[in-house]
């Protein structure tokens, strides 16, 4: 079984638990520990902070430490969060379940940035689009089937078996992170978090493909956001659908992501990327505007339709951004860049909500819509002035290049 396969099939075992997760974290605490909403979205803002804490130091330690052993620490960390879990749901502990979710989210962020990083060393740059759709196709995967089993589960069933399922996604993925080989360390010399976050956000800055994708991956970001907000309010007083709307919506959402990221795994040597890193934004302004073409007397399957088409253009352009990010960036600097570039899409998607939420609240939810819409296309903006449009070949993309 080759590297590329293993860490796939962690990938499965690490965003299968995660989706679960995502999704029943905030059902649990309602249905098991009757928490209120400020609660639920303490222990919702659990999972998101592991995220926005946890990037920026776990990349200095994929640039210093060997690969191999934090894969298999992801994995350990997110079982016993896991685990705890399902222990505190049995005990009736929430404050220890929310500790539990914290430990568990830091693993899959830990596995995310190992995997990145894993890739570079363990394919040619040519092979390499592949190789991130295949570790890409997990997560859509999952965001598409798992809300479905849950929603229909999550009342039928106790608490405790649901997180034990996730327990066992990560037991699996701890077992194929074990059988990862060993990867080359370059000795460095140590360095405080400040100067990581220094020196990878400063390569960033000056580098002429990373930082449009990082400006496009920010404005994206708070458009999602913001679109989740607003979307429950449209839905409600706009369209006047069934409040079910909005889980079928994401499904669509999910679907897209996992056809997307299968497609470019097929085209990565067919297409130029150029066309691949214009696609996602600009495909997220034609979505978002169909939306607002939406009404009372409109059938749901257009709303459905422009979340496909949401998911479907953006999952693509995700595996090409990762692709290029990889090739141009130093494989020393690897964990850090990702690490800065995360960090800010995670701590623009709180604003993105606030500002949808704040929008959709005082000015009606078409204005929330709108905002939605200028958002995305400034994230395409970003992109079609930058020299991303001029990226035609993986191949040709080296990090000794100038920048």
């Amino acid at each position: 079984m080759s590297t590329v396969h293993r860490l796939t099939g962690a990938a499965y075992g690490t965003h299968f638990a995660d989706q679960i997760a995502l999704v029943a974290v905030p059902l649990v605490a309602a249905l098991v520990f009757g928490a209120s909403p400020e609660l639920i979205g303490i222990l919702v803002a659990c999972q998101s902070m592991a995220r926005l804490i946890g990037s920026i130091p776990f990349g200095i330690l994929v640039d210093q430490q060997q690969l191999r052993t934090l894969a298999i620490t992801s994995a350990l960390a997110s079982f016993v969060g896991f685990g705890g879990a399902a222990l505190s749901t049995v005990f009736g502990s929430v404050i220890w379940f929310g500790a539990a979710i914290t430990l568990a989210g830091f693993g899959v962020v830990l596995f995310g940035l190992t995997a990145l990083s894993i890739l570079p060393r363990a394919v040619p740059p040519t092979a390499l689009a592949k190789a991130n759709a295949a570790i890409e196709i997990p997560r859509a995967l999952c965001s598409f089937a798992v809300p479905l089993v849950i929603g229909v589960a999550v009342s039928d069933v106790p608490a405790w078996s649901i997180f034990s399922a996730a327990c066992l996604g990560s037991l699996c993925a701890l077992g194929l992170t074990a059988t990862l080989p060993k990867f080359e360390v370059t000795p460095k010399q140590q360095m405080s978090v400040f100067s990581g976050i220094l020196e990878g956000g400063r390569y960033v800055l000056q580098h002429r493909l990373l930082l449009p994708i990082s400006l496009c991956s920010v404005f994206w970001n708070l458009a999602f956001a913001a679109l989740l907000v607003v979307l429950v309010s449209v839905i409600q007083d706009a369209f006047r659908f069934a409040p079910g709307s909005f889980g079928f919506s994401l499904s669509a959402f999910g679907l897209a992501a996992v056809l997307g990221s299968w497609l470019a795994g097929r085209l990565a040597d067919r297409i130029s990327p150029a066309f691949v890193l214009l696609l996602g934004p600009g495909s997220s302004i034609v979505a978002s505007g169909g939306l607002i073409m939406v009404g009372p007397d409109t059938s749901e399957v257009w709303l459905y339709a422009c979340f496909f088409l949401l998911g479907f253009g953006p999952s693509m352009w995700l595996i090409a951004q990762n692709s290029v990010r990889q090739l141009v960036t130093p494989s020393e600097m690897l964990g850090r860049v990702n690490a800065v570039i995360q960090t800010a899409i995670y701590g623009i998607r709180p604003l993105g909500a606030l500002v949808g939420g704040f929008i959709a609240g005082t000015l009606g939810p078409q204005a929330g819509l709108i905002f939605v819409v200028i958002a995305y296309a400034l994230s395409f903006l970003v992109t079609v002035l930058s020299d991303l449009r001029s990226v035609r070949s993986y191949g040709a993309l080296n990090h000794n290049k100038p920048i």
